[in-house]
């Protein structure tokens, strides 16, 4: 399909869906892009996949009630991640267990809950691989609303979040609440997957979340530019992944995922300064000088 064939679709009133599809796709990758930036730079890529598992059992409870997915999803949510920071206050036993023990005791509960709803099988693989069909308008203006509100949020706590990212005993040593900014973060990133999980999937929305960043950390040493490089990465690659997802018959999410991957890939490979050419032409130059000065 071709470029012109794939916008006239996109304005076609019979093919409705397309549209919304693409606004939660580049939306979804956006938020995600900037929230992405603190999970990789605090190197909580497990944080991300517990919190998709977590969001399950809302997202569930709400299809069964028809009620909005992006609300339930939201609130099981930051419902599993207090827990989790509260029990994870007990030193016995680490962080990482907590989070094992309670996110995926949430997607257990999320299976049995969408079990028991009518059209099992297709709603739960709705769930876990995305699905550009379906979306309903109020879901797209909760997603747009809430993701507003997020950004504003982390405008608000960027410097707060940027110090707890690089030195939680700085942060401590100068006053910062980092229990609280914690919670803070795991809030954000559950809102960022809920507004994802539609369009790209359940399992696969980790990838949303760290791709666009991990590529954006190898473009670039400025925080500032990173913050800016992966949504644009995440909204480019939704843009992408849907046309090609739509033009061959692929499935969305998954087609989206392997878009962000070869992004990544060609910046691990390329990148001025941190990609694997630019790191061989150095290491090479670096030879050239040293003979020569022997």
């Amino acid at each position: 399909m071709s470029i012109p064939e794939f916008i006239a679709d996109l304005t076609n009133p019979d093919l409705a869906f397309l549209p919304k599809a693409l606004l939660i796709a580049v939306m979804s990758s956006v938020v995600c892009g900037v929230v992405g930036c603190y999970v990789v730079l605090r190197g909580m890529a497990f944080i991300g996949d517990a919190v998709a598992h977590a969001v399950f059992p809302g997202l569930a409870i709400a299809f069964v009630l028809q009620g909005s997915l992006v609300a339930g999803g939201a609130v099981a949510g930051v419902v599993t991640a207090v827990l989790v920071a509260v029990f994870a206050q007990n030193r016995r036993v680490k962080e990482d267990s907590v989070i094992g023990v309670f996110y995926v005791a949430s997607f257990a509960l999320g299976v049995v809950i969408i079990s028991r709803a009518p059209g099992y099988a297709g709603s739960l693989q709705q769930f876990l691989f995305g699905s550009i069909t379906g979306i309903p308008d109020e879901d797209l203006y909760t997603a747009a609303v809430t993701g507003v509100l997020l950004l504003a949020v982390v405008l608000l706590l960027h410097q707060q979040f940027v110090t707890v990212s690089l030195d939680r005993e700085l942060a401590r040593a100068v006053g910062l609440r980092v229990f609280w900014l914690d919670i803070a973060l795991y809030v954000l990133v559950t809102v960022a997957i809920v507004i994802s999980v539609q369009t790209i999937g359940n399992i696969l929305v980790l990838a949303l979340l760290v791709t666009p960043a991990a590529a954006a950390r190898l473009l670039t040493d400025r925080l500032g530019a990173m913050m800016l490089l992966a949504p644009a990465i995440g909204g480019s690659g939704a843009v992408v992944g849907l046309y090609l997802s739509w033009s061959y018959d692929l499935p969305v999410g998954g087609t989206i995922v392997l878009v962000l991957a070869a992004v990544f890939l060609l910046a691990w490979t390329f990148a001025p300064r941190h990609g694997l050419v630019a790191r061989r032409w150095r290491g090479a130059a670096g030879d050239v000088v040293a003979a020569r000065a022997r």
